[in-house]
Protein backbone atom coordinates (compact mmCIF):
# COMPACT_ATOMS: atom_id res chain seq x y z
CA UNK A 1 0.00 0.00 0.00
CA UNK A 2 1.34 3.37 -0.81
CA UNK A 3 1.38 5.97 1.34
CA UNK A 4 2.23 10.14 0.52
CA UNK A 5 0.79 13.46 1.46
CA UNK A 6 -0.60 16.28 -0.06
CA UNK A 7 -0.92 19.93 0.64
CA UNK A 8 -2.56 22.27 -0.90
CA UNK A 9 -1.65 26.10 -0.35
CA UNK A 10 -3.59 28.78 -1.31
CA UNK A 11 -2.51 31.90 -2.97
CA UNK A 12 -4.30 35.29 -1.88
CA UNK A 13 -3.48 37.60 -4.48
CA UNK A 14 -6.80 38.81 -5.31
CA UNK A 15 -9.65 38.60 -2.74
CA UNK A 16 -12.57 39.05 -5.18
CA UNK A 17 -13.90 36.36 -6.60
CA UNK A 18 -13.67 35.75 -10.46
CA UNK A 19 -10.06 37.59 -10.80
CA UNK A 20 -6.60 35.88 -11.96
CA UNK A 21 -4.29 35.29 -9.30
CA UNK A 22 -4.95 32.78 -6.98
CA UNK A 23 -3.97 29.36 -7.16
CA UNK A 24 -4.29 26.08 -4.93
CA UNK A 25 -0.58 24.63 -4.93
CA UNK A 26 -0.85 21.16 -4.86
CA UNK A 27 2.44 19.35 -3.51
CA UNK A 28 3.22 15.55 -3.78
CA UNK A 29 6.03 12.80 -3.78
CA UNK A 30 6.37 13.60 -7.58
CA UNK A 31 6.73 17.20 -7.14
CA UNK A 32 4.10 20.67 -7.06
CA UNK A 33 1.26 21.96 -9.64
CA UNK A 34 -0.82 24.54 -9.65
CA UNK A 35 -4.55 25.12 -9.92
CA UNK A 36 -6.33 27.49 -10.39
CA UNK A 37 -8.54 29.15 -7.20
CA UNK A 38 -10.92 31.67 -6.65
CA UNK A 39 -12.23 32.99 -3.39
CA UNK A 40 -15.94 34.46 -2.91
CA UNK A 41 -17.01 35.77 0.59
CA UNK A 42 -14.28 33.68 2.10
CA UNK A 43 -14.89 30.70 0.50
CA UNK A 44 -12.15 29.31 -1.64
CA UNK A 45 -13.74 27.14 -4.80
CA UNK A 46 -11.18 25.41 -7.24
CA UNK A 47 -11.27 23.30 -10.76
CA UNK A 48 -11.98 19.84 -10.87
CA UNK A 49 -10.81 19.18 -14.01
CA UNK A 50 -7.54 20.73 -12.75
CA UNK A 51 -7.56 18.97 -9.55
CA UNK A 52 -7.83 15.96 -11.41
CA UNK A 53 -5.49 16.35 -13.86
CA UNK A 54 -2.96 17.45 -11.19
CA UNK A 55 -3.41 14.44 -9.08
CA UNK A 56 -3.62 11.58 -12.21
CA UNK A 57 -7.61 10.88 -11.61
CA UNK A 58 -9.77 9.45 -14.58
CA UNK A 59 -12.63 12.13 -15.30
CA UNK A 60 -15.20 13.42 -18.20
CA UNK A 61 -16.14 16.63 -19.09
CA UNK A 62 -19.00 17.83 -21.39
CA UNK A 63 -18.33 21.31 -22.11
CA UNK A 64 -21.87 21.24 -23.46
CA UNK A 65 -23.80 20.06 -20.37
CA UNK A 66 -21.35 21.91 -18.19
CA UNK A 67 -20.90 18.29 -16.28
CA UNK A 68 -18.01 16.92 -15.22
CA UNK A 69 -17.54 12.96 -13.46
CA UNK A 70 -14.14 11.80 -11.84
CA UNK A 71 -13.76 8.62 -11.68
CA UNK A 72 -12.04 6.12 -9.36
CA UNK A 73 -12.08 2.38 -9.22
CA UNK A 74 -14.75 2.38 -7.05
CA UNK A 75 -16.90 5.21 -7.14
CA UNK A 76 -17.43 8.24 -9.67
CA UNK A 77 -18.60 11.88 -8.85
CA UNK A 78 -20.74 14.06 -10.69
CA UNK A 79 -20.91 17.95 -10.49
CA UNK A 80 -22.46 20.27 -12.95
CA UNK A 81 -22.13 24.05 -13.21
CA UNK A 82 -24.20 26.32 -10.86
CA UNK A 83 -25.74 23.76 -9.26
CA UNK A 84 -25.51 22.56 -5.37
CA UNK A 85 -25.51 19.32 -5.84
CA UNK A 86 -23.05 16.39 -6.07
CA UNK A 87 -23.94 12.64 -7.26
CA UNK A 88 -21.86 10.14 -5.93
CA UNK A 89 -22.06 6.48 -7.24
CA UNK A 90 -20.69 3.06 -5.77
CA UNK A 91 -19.91 1.65 -8.71
CA UNK A 92 -19.63 -1.79 -7.19
CA UNK A 93 -22.97 -1.49 -6.47
CA UNK A 94 -24.61 0.97 -8.88
CA UNK A 95 -25.94 2.82 -5.79
CA UNK A 96 -26.45 6.22 -6.20
CA UNK A 97 -26.48 9.09 -3.41
CA UNK A 98 -27.11 12.68 -4.13
CA UNK A 99 -24.98 14.91 -1.61
CA UNK A 100 -26.67 18.90 -1.19
CA UNK A 101 -23.77 21.30 -0.99
CA UNK A 102 -24.33 24.64 0.83
CA UNK A 103 -23.64 26.60 -1.84
CA UNK A 104 -23.32 26.48 -5.87
CA UNK A 105 -20.63 25.15 -7.66
CA UNK A 106 -19.52 28.03 -10.40
CA UNK A 107 -18.45 27.75 -13.99
CA UNK A 108 -15.42 30.25 -14.76
CA UNK A 109 -13.38 29.93 -17.92
CA UNK A 110 -15.75 27.23 -18.98
CA UNK A 111 -14.44 24.47 -16.11
CA UNK A 112 -16.62 23.52 -12.98
CA UNK A 113 -15.43 25.43 -9.96
CA UNK A 114 -16.27 23.74 -6.46
CA UNK A 115 -16.47 24.96 -2.88
CA UNK A 116 -13.66 23.83 -1.09
CA UNK A 117 -13.88 22.63 2.58
CA UNK A 118 -17.53 21.53 1.64
CA UNK A 119 -16.56 19.26 -1.32
CA UNK A 120 -13.55 17.14 0.77
CA UNK A 121 -15.41 14.64 2.25
CA UNK A 122 -17.29 13.80 -1.17
CA UNK A 123 -13.71 13.90 -2.80
CA UNK A 124 -12.15 11.76 -0.37
CA UNK A 125 -14.69 8.73 -0.94
CA UNK A 126 -14.72 9.34 -4.57
CA UNK A 127 -10.39 9.79 -4.85
CA UNK A 128 -10.32 6.65 -1.97
CA UNK A 129 -7.89 8.67 0.26
CA UNK A 130 -8.86 10.97 3.08
CA UNK A 131 -8.95 14.31 2.70
CA UNK A 132 -8.68 17.11 5.41
CA UNK A 133 -8.71 20.63 5.87
CA UNK A 134 -6.42 22.52 7.97
CA UNK A 135 -7.07 26.42 8.10
CA UNK A 136 -6.51 28.41 7.15
CA UNK A 137 -5.05 26.92 3.55
CA UNK A 138 -4.27 23.28 3.67
CA UNK A 139 -6.10 20.24 2.72
CA UNK A 140 -3.91 16.85 3.81
CA UNK A 141 -4.46 13.82 2.05
CA UNK A 142 -3.53 10.74 3.93
CA UNK A 143 -3.95 7.00 3.38
CA UNK A 144 -4.99 4.89 0.78
CA UNK A 145 -8.87 4.00 1.95
CA UNK A 146 -8.97 0.22 2.62
CA UNK A 147 -12.58 -0.99 2.61
CA UNK A 148 -12.68 -4.63 2.47
CA UNK A 149 -11.36 -5.57 5.81
CA UNK A 150 -14.14 -5.53 8.67
CA UNK A 151 -12.68 -5.69 12.01
CA UNK A 152 -14.69 -5.13 15.92
CA UNK A 153 -13.05 -2.28 17.78
CA UNK A 154 -12.58 -3.76 21.07
CA UNK A 155 -13.37 -1.64 23.97
CA UNK A 156 -14.38 2.11 24.51
CA UNK A 157 -16.99 2.44 21.62
CA UNK A 158 -18.06 5.85 20.19
CA UNK A 159 -21.03 4.82 19.27
CA UNK A 160 -22.84 2.82 22.05
CA UNK A 161 -26.54 3.15 21.64
CA UNK A 162 -29.79 4.71 19.90
CA UNK A 163 -33.03 5.62 20.78
CA UNK A 164 -35.69 5.39 18.34
CA UNK A 165 -39.31 7.54 18.33
CA UNK A 166 -42.26 6.20 15.98
CA UNK A 167 -44.14 9.68 14.42
CA UNK A 168 -47.02 9.13 11.72
CA UNK A 169 -44.88 10.31 8.65
CA UNK A 170 -41.30 8.66 9.59
CA UNK A 171 -38.62 7.62 12.39
CA UNK A 172 -36.18 9.56 14.39
CA UNK A 173 -33.29 7.63 15.13
CA UNK A 174 -30.53 9.67 18.13
CA UNK A 175 -27.28 7.84 17.67
CA UNK A 176 -25.41 8.05 21.16
CA UNK A 177 -21.94 8.79 20.73
CA UNK A 178 -19.01 10.08 22.98
CA UNK A 179 -17.24 11.68 20.13
CA UNK A 180 -18.56 13.67 17.67
CA UNK A 181 -18.59 12.48 13.90
CA UNK A 182 -17.27 14.61 11.48
CA UNK A 183 -18.77 13.65 8.41
CA UNK A 184 -20.64 10.51 6.91
CA UNK A 185 -21.69 9.17 3.65
CA UNK A 186 -24.70 7.64 2.50
CA UNK A 187 -26.45 4.95 0.38
CA UNK A 188 -29.66 3.37 -0.35
CA UNK A 189 -30.45 -0.11 -1.88
CA UNK A 190 -32.54 -2.62 -1.91
CA UNK A 191 -34.91 -1.11 0.90
CA UNK A 192 -31.31 -1.15 2.65
CA UNK A 193 -30.17 2.83 3.65
CA UNK A 194 -26.51 2.48 4.32
CA UNK A 195 -24.74 5.07 6.58
CA UNK A 196 -20.29 5.41 7.15
CA UNK A 197 -20.12 7.37 9.87
CA UNK A 198 -15.88 8.29 9.55
CA UNK A 199 -13.86 8.28 12.30
CA UNK A 200 -16.08 6.66 14.88
CA UNK A 201 -16.68 2.70 16.04
CA UNK A 202 -19.61 1.49 17.21
CA UNK A 203 -20.59 -1.34 19.65
CA UNK A 204 -22.88 -3.21 17.23
CA UNK A 205 -25.11 -5.19 19.85
CA UNK A 206 -26.09 -2.10 21.26
CA UNK A 207 -27.50 -0.61 18.27
CA UNK A 208 -28.69 -3.86 17.01
CA UNK A 209 -32.98 -3.67 16.42
CA UNK A 210 -35.64 -5.15 15.32
CA UNK A 211 -39.05 -3.57 14.58
CA UNK A 212 -42.26 -4.95 13.56
CA UNK A 213 -44.34 -1.41 12.73
CA UNK A 214 -42.78 1.91 11.63
CA UNK A 215 -40.87 2.68 8.45
CA UNK A 216 -37.34 1.21 9.95
CA UNK A 217 -37.75 -2.71 10.12
CA UNK A 218 -33.75 -3.61 11.27
CA UNK A 219 -30.84 -1.66 12.37
CA UNK A 220 -27.53 -3.20 12.14
CA UNK A 221 -23.84 -1.92 12.77
CA UNK A 222 -20.40 -3.02 12.09
CA UNK A 223 -17.11 -1.33 12.03
CA UNK A 224 -15.07 -1.22 8.88
CA UNK A 225 -11.85 -0.20 9.17
CA UNK A 226 -12.00 3.01 11.10
CA UNK A 227 -15.35 3.64 9.99
CA UNK A 228 -18.72 2.74 11.45
CA UNK A 229 -21.42 1.18 8.79
CA UNK A 230 -24.90 1.51 9.65
CA UNK A 231 -26.79 -0.67 7.52
CA UNK A 232 -31.02 0.17 8.15
CA UNK A 233 -33.87 -1.75 6.37
CA UNK A 234 -36.69 0.27 5.62
CA UNK A 235 -40.11 -0.44 4.24
CA UNK A 236 -41.84 0.62 0.84
CA UNK A 237 -42.75 3.56 2.53
CA UNK A 238 -39.45 5.44 2.86
CA UNK A 239 -38.96 8.29 0.91
CA UNK A 240 -35.78 10.31 1.98
CA UNK A 241 -33.49 10.39 5.57
CA UNK A 242 -31.15 13.58 7.10
CA UNK A 243 -28.31 12.79 9.15
CA UNK A 244 -27.69 16.25 11.48
CA UNK A 245 -25.13 17.04 14.21
CA UNK A 246 -27.27 17.72 17.37
CA UNK A 247 -25.81 21.41 18.59
CA UNK A 248 -23.87 21.13 22.00
CA UNK A 249 -23.91 17.31 21.75
CA UNK A 250 -22.16 14.22 19.95
CA UNK A 251 -25.28 12.80 19.37
CA UNK A 252 -26.39 12.65 15.68
CA UNK A 253 -30.22 12.64 14.86
CA UNK A 254 -31.05 10.38 12.02
CA UNK A 255 -35.14 11.38 10.14
CA UNK A 256 -36.13 8.52 7.89
CA UNK A 257 -39.59 9.78 5.92
CA UNK A 258 -42.34 8.51 4.65
CA UNK A 259 -44.18 9.13 1.51
CA UNK A 260 -46.79 11.42 1.10
CA UNK A 261 -49.43 9.40 -0.62
CA UNK A 262 -50.42 5.41 -0.13
CA UNK A 263 -51.92 3.95 -2.86
CA UNK A 264 -55.54 3.38 -1.38
CA UNK A 265 -58.94 4.43 -1.65
CA UNK A 266 -58.46 7.40 -0.22
CA UNK A 267 -55.49 8.45 -2.85
CA UNK A 268 -58.33 10.32 -5.30
CA UNK A 269 -59.59 12.63 -2.51
CA UNK A 270 -55.84 13.54 -1.62
CA UNK A 271 -55.88 14.44 -4.88
CA UNK A 272 -58.98 16.98 -4.74
CA UNK A 273 -57.25 18.37 -1.26
CA UNK A 274 -53.79 18.68 -3.11
CA UNK A 275 -55.42 20.66 -6.36
CA UNK A 276 -53.45 23.58 -6.93
CA UNK A 277 -55.39 26.28 -6.51
CA UNK A 278 -54.04 28.74 -3.80
CA UNK A 279 -50.77 30.30 -3.71
CA UNK A 280 -49.56 32.26 0.03
CA UNK A 281 -46.98 35.40 -0.37
CA UNK A 282 -45.95 36.72 2.57
CA UNK A 283 -43.75 39.76 2.68
CA UNK A 284 -41.26 39.42 5.51
CA UNK A 285 -41.70 42.00 8.26
CA UNK A 286 -43.73 45.16 8.24
CA UNK A 287 -45.31 48.19 10.48
CA UNK A 288 -43.18 48.43 13.40
CA UNK A 289 -40.45 45.91 12.01
CA UNK A 290 -38.68 47.63 9.50
CA UNK A 291 -35.86 44.77 8.71
CA UNK A 292 -32.64 46.01 7.19
CA UNK A 293 -32.18 48.99 6.06
CA UNK A 294 -30.05 49.24 2.59
CA UNK A 295 -27.03 51.78 2.27
CA UNK A 296 -29.20 53.68 -0.14
CA UNK A 297 -31.77 54.03 3.09
CA UNK A 298 -34.26 51.54 1.56
CA UNK A 299 -36.36 49.71 4.00
CA UNK A 300 -36.65 45.72 3.50
CA UNK A 301 -40.05 45.67 4.70
CA UNK A 302 -41.26 48.25 1.68
CA UNK A 303 -39.32 46.21 -0.43
CA UNK A 304 -40.61 42.77 0.11
CA UNK A 305 -44.19 44.79 0.02
CA UNK A 306 -43.60 46.06 -3.29
CA UNK A 307 -42.37 42.61 -4.47
CA UNK A 308 -45.18 40.47 -3.03
CA UNK A 309 -47.86 42.52 -4.51
CA UNK A 310 -46.04 42.78 -7.90
CA UNK A 311 -45.90 38.78 -7.71
CA UNK A 312 -49.55 38.56 -6.74
CA UNK A 313 -50.69 40.97 -9.62
CA UNK A 314 -49.29 38.67 -12.12
CA UNK A 315 -50.42 35.07 -10.94
CA UNK A 316 -54.12 36.64 -10.31
CA UNK A 317 -53.84 37.83 -14.57
CA UNK A 318 -52.40 34.72 -15.94
CA UNK A 319 -53.60 32.19 -13.42
CA UNK A 320 -57.10 32.93 -13.38
CA UNK A 321 -58.08 29.60 -11.03
CA UNK A 322 -55.92 30.37 -8.50
CA UNK A 323 -56.16 32.00 -5.91
CA UNK A 324 -54.02 34.44 -4.30
CA UNK A 325 -53.38 35.21 -0.53
CA UNK A 326 -51.44 37.72 1.34
CA UNK A 327 -50.64 37.54 4.72
CA UNK A 328 -50.06 41.31 4.37
CA UNK A 329 -51.27 44.15 1.70
CA UNK A 330 -50.57 47.04 3.94
CA UNK A 331 -47.19 48.15 6.05
CA UNK A 332 -48.50 46.14 8.89
CA UNK A 333 -47.04 44.28 11.50
CA UNK A 334 -48.22 40.74 11.64
CA UNK A 335 -46.92 37.82 14.33
CA UNK A 336 -44.35 35.19 12.62
CA UNK A 337 -47.11 32.14 13.59
CA UNK A 338 -49.94 33.81 12.26
CA UNK A 339 -48.46 33.98 8.87
CA UNK A 340 -48.59 30.28 8.89
CA UNK A 341 -51.67 30.11 10.03
CA UNK A 342 -53.31 32.34 7.27
CA UNK A 343 -51.48 30.05 5.01
CA UNK A 344 -53.06 26.97 6.62
CA UNK A 345 -56.36 28.55 7.00
CA UNK A 346 -56.79 29.39 3.44
CA UNK A 347 -55.91 25.70 2.40
CA UNK A 348 -52.42 27.15 0.77
CA UNK A 349 -50.54 24.65 -1.73
CA UNK A 350 -47.55 26.88 -1.98
CA UNK A 351 -45.90 29.46 0.57
CA UNK A 352 -43.52 31.94 -0.52
CA UNK A 353 -42.09 34.28 2.13
CA UNK A 354 -40.27 37.11 0.31
CA UNK A 355 -37.34 38.93 2.36
CA UNK A 356 -34.49 41.21 1.56
CA UNK A 357 -30.33 39.77 2.52
CA UNK A 358 -27.92 42.10 4.42
CA UNK A 359 -24.48 41.86 6.58
CA UNK A 360 -23.55 43.50 9.32
CA UNK A 361 -20.44 45.74 7.44
CA UNK A 362 -22.02 47.67 4.69
CA UNK A 363 -21.71 48.39 2.04
CA UNK A 364 -20.31 45.23 1.25
CA UNK A 365 -19.56 43.21 -2.09
CA UNK A 366 -22.14 39.96 -1.23
CA UNK A 367 -24.56 39.78 -3.78
CA UNK A 368 -27.81 37.78 -5.41
CA UNK A 369 -30.51 36.16 -4.67
CA UNK A 370 -30.53 33.05 -2.17
CA UNK A 371 -33.45 30.19 -1.63
CA UNK A 372 -34.22 28.55 1.73
CA UNK A 373 -35.72 25.60 3.40
CA UNK A 374 -36.84 24.74 6.20
CA UNK A 375 -34.13 22.50 7.64
CA UNK A 376 -32.10 23.22 10.84
CA UNK A 377 -29.05 25.47 9.67
CA UNK A 378 -25.72 23.97 8.54
CA UNK A 379 -23.35 26.87 7.78
CA UNK A 380 -22.59 29.61 10.22
CA UNK A 381 -23.89 32.26 7.20
CA UNK A 382 -27.52 30.70 7.35
CA UNK A 383 -27.54 30.09 11.03
CA UNK A 384 -26.77 33.82 10.89
CA UNK A 385 -29.56 34.41 8.52
CA UNK A 386 -32.10 32.39 10.14
CA UNK A 387 -31.34 34.65 13.58
CA UNK A 388 -32.09 37.53 11.60
CA UNK A 389 -34.82 36.81 10.43
CA UNK A 390 -36.18 35.15 13.46
CA UNK A 391 -35.43 37.77 15.66
CA UNK A 392 -38.68 39.71 15.01
CA UNK A 393 -40.26 38.39 17.47
CA UNK A 394 -38.98 40.82 19.89
CA UNK A 395 -41.82 43.27 18.21
CA UNK A 396 -44.68 40.52 19.18
CA UNK A 397 -46.58 39.90 22.08
CA UNK A 398 -45.33 36.79 23.93
CA UNK A 399 -42.16 35.73 21.89
CA UNK A 400 -42.01 32.98 24.81
CA UNK A 401 -44.49 30.93 22.29
CA UNK A 402 -40.88 30.25 19.97
CA UNK A 403 -38.72 29.09 22.96
CA UNK A 404 -39.04 25.67 22.55
CA UNK A 405 -37.89 25.75 19.02
CA UNK A 406 -34.40 24.45 20.02
CA UNK A 407 -31.89 23.43 17.34
CA UNK A 408 -33.08 19.56 17.83
CA UNK A 409 -36.51 20.29 18.17
CA UNK A 410 -35.84 21.81 14.73
CA UNK A 411 -35.98 18.03 13.18
CA UNK A 412 -39.39 17.29 14.59
CA UNK A 413 -40.47 20.75 12.85
CA UNK A 414 -38.61 18.93 9.58
CA UNK A 415 -40.16 15.90 10.27
CA UNK A 416 -43.86 17.30 10.21
CA UNK A 417 -42.59 19.02 7.09
CA UNK A 418 -41.28 15.60 5.43
CA UNK A 419 -44.44 15.54 3.55
CA UNK A 420 -43.79 18.23 1.53
CA UNK A 421 -40.01 19.26 1.61
CA UNK A 422 -39.36 17.26 -2.06
CA UNK A 423 -42.23 19.72 -3.29
CA UNK A 424 -40.26 22.54 -1.16
CA UNK A 425 -37.07 20.87 -2.72
CA UNK A 426 -38.22 21.49 -6.05
CA UNK A 427 -40.08 24.27 -6.71
CA UNK A 428 -36.45 25.91 -4.93
CA UNK A 429 -34.56 24.20 -7.81
CA UNK A 430 -36.83 25.78 -10.65
CA UNK A 431 -36.05 29.20 -8.11
CA UNK A 432 -32.62 28.54 -8.53
CA UNK A 433 -32.58 27.98 -11.96
CA UNK A 434 -34.42 31.04 -13.03
CA UNK A 435 -32.97 33.19 -10.97
CA UNK A 436 -29.23 31.94 -12.47
CA UNK A 437 -30.54 33.75 -15.64
CA UNK A 438 -30.65 37.17 -14.04
CA UNK A 439 -27.74 39.59 -16.40
CA UNK A 440 -26.44 41.65 -13.45
CA UNK A 441 -27.36 39.33 -9.80
CA UNK A 442 -26.14 36.14 -8.78
CA UNK A 443 -28.06 32.95 -7.81
CA UNK A 444 -26.31 31.88 -4.73
CA UNK A 445 -28.13 28.22 -4.70
CA UNK A 446 -30.29 26.72 -2.29
CA UNK A 447 -30.27 26.61 1.04
CA UNK A 448 -31.51 24.99 4.66
CA UNK A 449 -31.96 26.96 7.89
CA UNK A 450 -34.13 26.83 10.78
CA UNK A 451 -36.88 30.03 9.99
CA UNK A 452 -39.94 30.61 12.67
CA UNK A 453 -42.24 31.66 9.72
CA UNK A 454 -41.71 28.33 7.41
CA UNK A 455 -42.72 26.00 10.83
CA UNK A 456 -46.28 27.17 11.09
CA UNK A 457 -47.27 26.39 7.14
CA UNK A 458 -48.24 23.14 6.53
CA UNK A 459 -47.52 22.74 2.96
CA UNK A 460 -44.61 23.04 0.72
CA UNK A 461 -42.89 26.62 1.82
CA UNK A 462 -39.79 28.38 0.98
CA UNK A 463 -38.04 31.77 1.90
CA UNK A 464 -36.53 33.77 -0.59
CA UNK A 465 -33.88 36.44 -0.10
CA UNK A 466 -33.99 38.65 -2.94
CA UNK A 467 -30.90 40.56 -2.92
CA UNK A 468 -28.48 42.17 -0.45
CA UNK A 469 -29.57 45.80 0.94
CA UNK A 470 -25.96 46.35 2.24
CA UNK A 471 -24.79 45.77 -1.59
CA UNK A 472 -24.56 49.14 -3.12
CA UNK A 473 -25.55 47.67 -6.46
CA UNK A 474 -28.41 44.97 -5.17
CA UNK A 475 -29.86 47.65 -3.01
CA UNK A 476 -30.42 50.46 -6.11
CA UNK A 477 -31.81 47.47 -8.01
CA UNK A 478 -34.25 46.25 -5.90
CA UNK A 479 -35.68 49.85 -4.75
CA UNK A 480 -37.00 50.50 -8.14
CA UNK A 481 -40.55 49.38 -9.47
CA UNK A 482 -38.50 47.88 -12.38
CA UNK A 483 -36.15 45.97 -10.44
CA UNK A 484 -39.04 44.46 -8.41
CA UNK A 485 -40.87 43.22 -11.36
CA UNK A 486 -38.05 41.76 -12.66
CA UNK A 487 -37.93 39.67 -9.49
CA UNK A 488 -41.52 39.21 -9.04
CA UNK A 489 -41.60 37.55 -12.69
CA UNK A 490 -38.66 35.23 -12.40
CA UNK A 491 -40.73 33.89 -9.30
CA UNK A 492 -44.04 33.81 -11.30
CA UNK A 493 -41.86 31.91 -13.99
CA UNK A 494 -40.48 29.50 -11.02
CA UNK A 495 -44.05 28.83 -10.35
CA UNK A 496 -45.16 28.04 -13.26
CA UNK A 497 -42.89 25.60 -14.18
CA UNK A 498 -43.48 24.21 -10.46
CA UNK A 499 -47.10 23.73 -11.56
CA UNK A 500 -46.84 22.15 -14.47
CA UNK A 501 -44.32 19.03 -13.07
CA UNK A 502 -46.39 18.91 -9.29
CA UNK A 503 -50.00 18.23 -11.26
CA UNK A 504 -48.28 15.96 -13.36
CA UNK A 505 -47.03 13.96 -10.27
CA UNK A 506 -50.49 14.40 -8.60
CA UNK A 507 -52.31 12.37 -11.51
CA UNK A 508 -49.35 9.46 -11.31
CA UNK A 509 -49.94 9.21 -7.70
Amino acid sequence: MRFFLITLIIGFSFLSFGQDGNNVLIVTNDGMKNIPAYIRESTIYFSLKDFADALAINYYYNEDAQKIEIKSDRYSLKASARNPFFVLTDRSTTTQSVIQLPTSTYLISNKVFVPLKYSLNSLSIAYGKDLSFEAPNKIVIGKVKDESITTETAGNFNINGIVLNEKANGTLIRIKSNKRIPSYHSAFKNNVLILTFRKVNVDAEKVRFIGEEGVVKKIEAKNVGSDAVFEITVSKEYTTNEVINIDKSNDLQITIHNKLFKKSETTNRLKDKWEFDVIVIDAGHGGKDAGAIGVNGAKEKDVNLAIALKLGKLIEENMKDVKVVYTRKTDTFIDLYKRGKIANENNGKLFISIHCNSTPKKPTDANGFEVYLLRPGKTKEAIAIAEFENSVIQYEENPNRYEKLTDENFILVSMAHSSYMKYSEKFAEYLHKEFDKHPDLNSRGVKQAGFYVLVGASMPSVLIESGFLSNSKDAKHLSTASGQQKFAEFVFNSIKKYRESYELEMQSE
